[in-house]
């Protein structure tokens, strides 16, 4: 499955708050595309808000911190824990019953992680969740795979093409592993490939230095593989080194935009449910400098308060 890019679209890194909140679909990933690799992506647990959370609800929600700290784009994870299949309820903003109007709150796109393996029902791959998600106004859907859940590239490409087929072709699939998941398999460019033949619009692929055997060679050619077949590649860090000194910065970085992700990701191991805000802020500025960090930075910190139960 081809995917033409879409003329003069914006890049993601020049939109405002409210214009990124407002962004979702194969928008995005054309606005992903039009940055040329310098889009920070964090996923957080959806049930987490690890500053002072307070018996109250009050707090700080993680994705807000990772806003703060310049992600371009928030990903939610084990959204089960957060998420009734109606209603979202998020320790310190509240409950929302639109994504459209969370990504509103903290000026951000709100993505999703779901999973085509042995998960919890709500959290799985299918297309009546996933449709309920996309109509509530998530973003993108990720489609990945947690520790331990058995998740396989072949199951990938499966639940990649389910859900295209029944979702349709505005919605933004991205589709790949961050870790074996517990099913150890070689990272090549044919298996990357397929998930763009299911109808994957983005690719996950692990950045070298992350996983043993992903090395800058074998990742360069999947890249230019993805890429070459209309997809955008997010490279991820989801090996718990989200959570590393910042000294493993300019290696993972500057990596990273040789071999020509698009988008940068950064798991949610290490405060918990989130990654260091600290090395999320240096990697960004490696990839795009203090300028744009900043920028992105000083447009955080919530909105007005719409559409919220």
């Amino acid at each position: 499955m081809h995917h033409k890019p879409v003329e003069n679209t914006a890049r993601i890194l020049d939109l405002d708050r409210e214009e990124l909140a407002a962004l979702r679909g194969r928008e995005l990933t054309a606005a992903v595309a039009a940055a040329e690799g310098r889009t920070m992506v964090a996923e957080v647990f959806a049930e987490r808000a690890a500053l002072i959370p307070g018996e109250d609800g009050r707090g700080v929600h993680n994705m807000e911190l990772v806003a703060a700290f310049g992600a371009d784009i928030v990903v939610l994870n084990l959204i089960e824990r957060a998420w009734d299949g109606t209603k979202l309820t998020l320790p310190g903003l509240g409950t929302f019953t639109s994504i459209a109007d969370l990504a509103a709150h903290i000026g951000r796109p709100v993505g999703i992680n779901l999973e085509p393996g042995d998960v919890p029902e709500i959290r799985r791959a299918t297309p009546e969740y996933a449709k309920r998600l996309v109509d509530m106004g998530a973003a993108m859907l990720c489609l990945t795979a947690n520790p331990g859940t058995g998740g396989s590239y072949d199951g990938l490409a499966r639940v990649t093409a389910v859900l295209r087929k029944g979702l349709g072709d505005d919605v933004a699939l991205w589709s790949g592993k961050m870790h074996h998941a517990g099913h150890p398999e070689r990272v090549t460019a044919a298996r990357l490939t397929s998930l763009v033949e299911a109808g994957a619009d983005g690719v996950v692929l692990p950045l070298p230095g992350t996983m043993p055997g992903v090395t800058k060679e074998l990742a360069a050619e999947a890249v230019a593989a993805v890429q070459d077949a209309g997809a955008v590649v997010m490279g991820a860090i989801g090996t718990s080194q989200e959570g590393s000194h910042t000294n493993v910065v300019p290696q993972l970085a500057l990596t990273a935009k040789e071999i020509g992700v698009d988008a940068h990701h950064f798991g949610d191991s290490f405060i918990p449910g989130m990654c260091d805000p600290e090395l999320l802020y240096s990697y960004s500025v490696a990839v795009r400098g203090r300028r744009h960090t900043w920028n992105r930075m000083a447009l955080g910190g919530r909105g007005t308060r719409g559409g919220a139960c």
